[in-house]
């Protein structure tokens, strides 16, 4: 796999794209390392801005987590459990704010869940985390 400098889309995007590839595909399992920025940038023959500007478009996708000192890990799926909607009940999906998003401890790219009751009730739910079903 490689990056086309010469391509409309941009080289980060390439880079997102084939990182994406190897997680979706198991060759990046959940809680594997990726390669430094250094080592990508050498390796795909791109500048670290660009391999910054495409773990950054991981991370909001929810695909990776960076931690100080530890890298930039694939991110485990996390276990799903099943909400009832109440009868009668909505809901509003949307990314959570900072405050939200520190409260409910929730990597960035995940949106939040807002289930609003009959009575007027909302509960929020980390999106990642949850199935709605219906009664």
């Amino acid at each position: 796999m490689t990056i086309d400098p010469r391509s409309h889309t941009p080289v980060y995007v390439q880079l997102a794209d084939l990182l994406r590839e190897k997680i979706e595909s198991g060759e990046l399992p959940a809680g594997s390392t990726v390669a430094s920025e250094a080592r990508l940038a050498q390796e795909y023959g791109i500048g670290r801005d660009a391999v910054r500007m495409a773990i950054s478009l991981l991370r909001s996708e929810g695909l990776v987590n960076t931690m100080r000192g530890r890298g930039t890990l694939v991110r485990e799926a996390p276990a799903r459990r099943q909400v009832e909607l109440p009868g009668g009940g909505r809901v509003i999906a949307r990314m959570p704010s900072g405050a939200e998003r520190r409260r409910m401890q929730l990597d960035e790219g995940v949106p939040i869940l807002e289930v609003h009751g009959p009575q007027g009730d909302v509960e929020l739910l980390p999106g990642d985390e949850v199935e709605l079903i219906r009664p």
